[in-house]
């Protein structure tokens, strides 16, 4: 026995046994009814029907009504249907005549439901009776001579009175229109002989006799004939408009037709009925147009009228059968069976026994059969309310022996543009076959579509070949009866209810968002939904139907075959032949033919919506599973629409799991996937031979951007309400659509080493965000594109884990996109970005570290959202980057101008420079060899300090000291000040290796003839002495450009002091050519500030006067200058004195004397 804790795996579901394609089935009624009540049933035969309620009549060629009882079905079987019991057998009444051989008996059946009574005509004879039991009604009135009764109205309406329902009954050379209520009662008579069909609607009544149709105007009894039953009668004349009320004077045919206000068509309806009648069987088309259709004019608005004016010849009599004298006596009426007899024969000689069929498909048209003979093809034609042929024309195989017509009320009524389901007209045809002739069931549809199929009757047909008036009699017949039944398909119901989906994926069930496996303690929550399912597919699929048909001794229902079984049968057979390799492209394109034709159309019930929805997912399915499953890809997968795919509402979790690349990223959820039950055979079939298979088009770039256009088409829908499992299918989508980029990028990258087109919708995708997070950064790292997860984590706000990522890649970590591109400029904007202040600090000390230059913009970018002190960074960055704060105070001193560090920085500066001096040999080596290299170079050369930066070498020391000189030297203008004891007292041990930083602080000590020794005899830069000299030993590394400002100049005084100094130490050069170069330079270019004695002293008396002509010369000019100018001066003077007093002599003399006393 086995242990109970083991559980057996799940039955494999089995296909669905095949079903009808047809668009309508076979339910049997009633079968072999006991028509004679002696039991011999071989001479008698159905001829009629009708079903009321549960009451089901049937009219026998034995001149007998049977009255079968409907007991309902059991109310717990959906599938049982009612059962009827014999009730009664009636032999109603009517006159035997020898003219009717054989007699036909009981021609029609009315029931009048809205009266509660019936019509019955046997053996031309008309009798009434009451509902339901038939018992005889109005007195046992009879009514003989009669051909037809019907004529109701097909259009329902409110207004119709509530004492009677309107018919006609057509007797002897009249149709008469009564009102049968409490007691039957004429109101019109219209003049019409032979009439044997009627359909009406409103006012408007299309009647056949035995030769033609005609069109009625009841209300104001006037007539349009139409055109023949037989289209060998050209004797007819359509389109004539006549009078056909019951007048006593006589009346003449209208002498032109064309007179007539809008009615001209007797010779257009004439063409059409006789080519079509006249057609070979070989050149008949079964196509059905508008082209066929013959072009008849417009025609007057109903009612009709005739003209006023006198008219030759009798409209509804012939002239001769009035009396030429008025006094003769007037012969007997003739006998209604003779009457009878005579028009059956007038109707053999045009007809060949064709039977006018009329049935009104909607309120504004009628159908009528033509043809020539019974074994040659038949026409359906459609005409309006005013004549006119519409629509296309039918054209049967053979002319049908009965037709209806199956539209559903609101197809008829349905606006322009909305489709509805589609109505059928159905006929049944003698069809001959090569084993024999067989009785079929012709369907046509109504709609402009061109479809026709034929239906084998479910029971045989002996075939006679006498053709003998009770065998034509006895064939099969169609008719719509006044009750509709209800059957019910429960194959409906096994295909759309749904099931749980058992998918054939190498790894467990798992959580949409973990991917932890379930626990297994959902079984009762699927057998819930499974009972809940099962329940609600046996609501589905119930037919309604009122055609009956009828042979022999049984009766048949003609149900329309519910769209999902009929579509699901041809899919069924397509797959079965792609699946045995069998016209493969062909079939692909049947799949695709009924898609489309299922793509506009609209659905009025939840089991029309079902069911294109279960046909759309199937087809799509199918057409997807099997090009999936063949290499190369099929080419006509090109026309498969991914806009079909996903309208179908496929869940897009079952094609992923078809496709080997894609299956693991199915998300099943806890409720699983639960799908169409007739979608399981497709997905068990494909996927097995998926998954055992090596061989998959998918590798293809095609199917790849198929299956891509899919999946972003599927992304689009999401926060649609009407989708299932909403987070399970999109988790689903998202990680499928990742996983297909990636190995698209991968594959792409692989062989042409560029980026892909790919890449942009990789980017776009992790961008805009994916709802299966832990997956997507499974396949990144698993894929090593770690600048994508880092995509990734930004759309999620995960701002540490994308520093920590790019901190990957930089560090090193492979990133097979190799899309970060200067990465440690990337960390730095991305800091610039966020708020955190804990990520800030932790990574931009980080890449302080990597490179100090970033690392410090970090902290002084001025746009950042976050703002540091600068004494905050300084320690945050002694701390962790100790390298990195020379380089933010160089930010704040030379960036910010910011002269509170600027001696923070010296002392870094003196210390890198200091330490290398104190370890490295060749670094006081370098610096001797400058203050040499220099000192070699000939006039004009330039000064020191160009010297050095534009020889400088790539060392940071040096780097240091350039910046430490131009500290010191006073870039950051006078008023700034440092530590100068401090700083003498660490370079004094070093003052013969740092001679340019000895002469700024010399210099800023005032210790200036200490300093232009130095320029002069330890550099030898003359240049930036002569500056030192202007400056007032204020800077050597004065700016390049600009003027000095007064604030800057000293004064002339102080200058000439400086340049004595200067000419001192020039006059102290030791090479002599050299030293009388730069003396008599100095002398000749600012001898404006030495006094000729002073340097005269100063001079050799070796000297030659030739060696300072230039200077003596400028001093005589200046010395004679001086004078005249002292001489104009001193005459300026004079004269202004000569002006003054004589203005005094002037003011004096204005002034009057005044005497003072003493």
């Amino acid at each position: 026995m086995a242990s109970a804790n083991v559980q057996e795996p799940p039955p494999k579901r089995r296909r669905k046994a095949p079903v009808s394609t047809d668009s309508y089935v076979f339910r049997p009624l009633l079968e072999d009814i006991a028509l004679s009540p002696e039991g011999e049933t071989s001479k008698v035969h159905i001829t009629c029907i009708e079903l009321w309620d549960v009451n089901l009549y049937i009219g026998t060629s034995a001149a007998e009504i049977l009255h079968y009882v409907a007991i309902p079905p059991d109310s717990d079987d959906p599938t049982a249907t009612s059962s009827y019991i014999f009730a009664s057998r009636l032999q109603p009444t009517y006159t035997h005549s020898a003219a009717l051989s054989p007699p036909p008996g009981v021609q029609q059946i009315l029931v009048l439901p809205q009266v509660a009574k019936a019509c019955v005509l046997c053996n031309a004879t008309l009798t009434f009776y009451s509902l339901p039991e038939l018992s005889p009604a109005f007195g046992n009135t009879v009514i003989s001579g009669c051909t037809w009764v019907g004529g109701e109205d097909l259009n329902p309406s409110d207004d119709e009175d509530e004492d009677g329902q309107t018919v006609m009954i057509c007797v002897k050379s009249k149709i008469r229109l009564i009102r049968i209520g409490v007691a039957p009662r004429r109101i019109r008579t219209i003049e019409y002989p032979s009439c044997l069909a009627i359909a009406r609607r409103d006012n408007f009544a299309c009647v056949a006799d035995a030769r033609a149709y005609a069109l009625l105007d009841v209300e104001n009894q006037q007539k349009i004939s139409l055109f023949p039953i037989s289209s060998l009668d050209e004797n007819s004349a359509a389109g004539r408009v006549e009078d056909i009320s019951m007048v006593h004077e006589p009346s003449r045919p209208s002498s032109s037709v064309g007179n007539l206000r809008g009615h001209g068509r007797s010779t257009s309806l004439g063409t059409l009925v006789s080519g079509l009648g006249r057609r070979s069987p070989q050149s008949r088309s079964r196509e059905r147009s508008g082209q066929d259709t013959p072009d008849a004019g417009p025609r007057a608005a109903s009612p009709l009228r005739l003209p006023d004016r006198p008219r030759s010849g009798s409209v509804t009599r012939d002239s001769s059968r009035r009396p030429s004298v008025s006094g003769k006596p007037l012969p007997p009426p003739p006998d209604p069976v003779s009457t009878q007899q005579g028009a059956q024969v007038v109707a053999a000689t045009f007809s060949s026994s064709l039977t006018p069929h009329i049935c009104s498909p909607t309120p504004n048209e009628f159908l009528l059969t033509t043809g020539t003979a019974p074994d040659e093809p038949g026409v359906g034609i459609f005409v309006n309310l005013d004549g006119d042929v519409v629509r296309g024309t039918l054209q049967f195989d053979r002319y049908p022996t009965s037709v209806v017509v199956d539209v559903h009320e609101q197809d008829a009524s349905a606006p322009d543009g909305v489709r509805q389901s589609e109505g059928f007209v159905l006929a049944a045809i003698l069809q001959h076959r090569d084993d024999g002739d067989r009785e079929m069931i012709e369907v046509q549809s109504i709609s402009n579509e061109n479809r026709t199929e034929h239906l084998n009757i479910p029971f045989p047909f002996e075939e006679d070949n006498s053709e003998d008036d009770e065998t034509v009699m006895s064939r099969a017949k169609l008719r719509k009866v006044l009750s509709h039944t209800s059957a019910a398909f429960p194959e409906v119901g096994d295909r759309l209810h749904k099931v749980r989906l058992d998918l054939p994926i190498d790894r467990p069930i798992a959580n949409a968002e973990t991917r932890e496996p379930f626990p297994s303690n959902n079984q009762e929550l699927e057998d819930k939904r499974n009972q809940e399912e099962q329940a609600f597919g046996r609501r589905l699929g119930t037919q309604s139907s009122q055609i009956v048909l009828w042979s022999g001794s049984s009766i048949w229902w003609l149900v329309r075959n519910p769209l999902v079984l009929r579509l699901d049968g041809a899919v069924d057979m397509i797959a079965d032949a792609m699946l045995a390799q069998t016209d493969i492209d062909y079939n692909r394109n049947e799949i695709l033919r009924i898609m489309a034709s299922i793509r506009d159309y609209e659905a009025n019930t939840e089991t029309e919506f079902l069911s294109l929805e279960y046909i759309r997912q199937k087809s799509s399915l199918v057409l997807f599973a099997d090009a999936l499953s063949r290499d190369p890809m099929p080419s006509s997968i090109g026309d498969l629409r991914v806009e079909d795919l996903v309208e179908s509402g496929l869940d897009p979790r079952i094609l992923l799991s078809l496709i080997p690349l894609l299956r693991a990223e199915v998300v099943e959820g806890l409720q699983g996937i639960w799908v169409h039950a007739g979608l399981t055979w497709v997905i068990e079939q494909y996927s097995g031979g998926l998954l055992r298979g090596n061989h998959s088009p998918f590798h293809q770039p095609e199917w790849m951007n198929i299956v891509k256009r899919y999946l972003m088409a599927w992304r689009q829908r999401k926060g649609f309400g009407s989708i299932a499992d909403e987070t399970e299918v999109f988790q689903s989508t998202d990680a499928a659509l990742l996983h297909l980029l990636l190995h698209q990028d991968s594959q792409h990258a692989s062989k042409a080493g560029i980026p892909s087109a790919a890449r942009s919708e990789l980017y776009s995708l992790v961008d805009n965000g994916v709802d299966c997070f832990e997956r997507a950064v499974t396949l990144l790292e698993q894929y090593r594109r770690l600048y994508v997860l880092s995509r990734l984590y930004q759309n999620r706000k995960m701002a540490g884990r994308v520093l920590s990522t790019w901190r990957r890649i930089i560090e090193g970590a492979e990133d097979t996109g190799k899309e970060l591109r200067d990465g440690e400029n990337e960390v730095r904007k991305y800091l610039a970005k966020i708020r955190d202040i804990g990520l800030i600090h932790e990574y931009g000390t980080w890449l302080a570290r990597r490179n100090a230059g970033l690392g410090v913009q970090v902290f002084a970018d001025d746009s950042s959202r976050v703002k540091f002190s600068p004494q905050e960074v300084v320690a945050l960055l002694k701390e962790h980057a100790p390298e990195a704060v020379k380089v933010y105070l160089e930010h704040l001193v030379f960036g910010k101008k910011n002269s509170q560090y600027a001696n923070n920085l010296i002392t870094y500066y003196l210390d890198s420079v200091l330490q290398v001096l104190e370890s490295s040999e060749e670094a006081r080596s370098i610096l001797a060899q400058s203050y040499e290299s220099y000192r070699a170079l000939q006039p004009p050369k330039p000064t020191y300090r160009q010297f050095v930066m534009d020889n400088a070498i790539p060392r940071s020391w040096w780097q240091d000291r350039l910046r430490l000189l131009e500290l010191l030297g006073g870039s950051h203008g006078a008023d700034f000040s440092y530590d100068l004891g401090n700083i003498l007292k660490r370079i004094e041990p070093y003052e013969q290796d740092l001679v340019p930083e000895s002469i700024i602080l010399d210099g800023r000590q005032g210790r200036h003839q200490q300093a232009l020794r130095l320029l002069t005899h330890g550099l030898g830069d003359y240049h930036t002495a002569v500056n030192y000299c202007l400056m007032g030993g204020a800077s050597i590394f004065h700016p390049i450009s600009g003027s000095l400002t007064p604030n800057e100049a000293s004064q002339k005084e102080d200058q000439a002091v400086l340049f004595g100094y200067l000419l001192t130490e020039f006059l102290g050069i030791e090479d002599v050519s050299n030293r009388l170069e730069r003396t008599s330079e100095l002398l000749e270019r600012f001898g404006s500030w030495y006094e000729v004695e002073d340097v005269l002293k100063m001079i050799p008396a070796s000297w030659s006067v030739e060696l300072v002509s230039g200077f003596l010369i400028s001093a005589l000019r200046r010395l004679i200058h001086d004078k005249n100018e002292a001489m104009v001066v001193k005459a300026l003077s004079g004269a202004e004195n000569l002006q003054v007093a004589a203005a005094l002599v002037e003011k004096c003399s204005a002034i009057d004397p005044q005497i003072e006393e003493a």
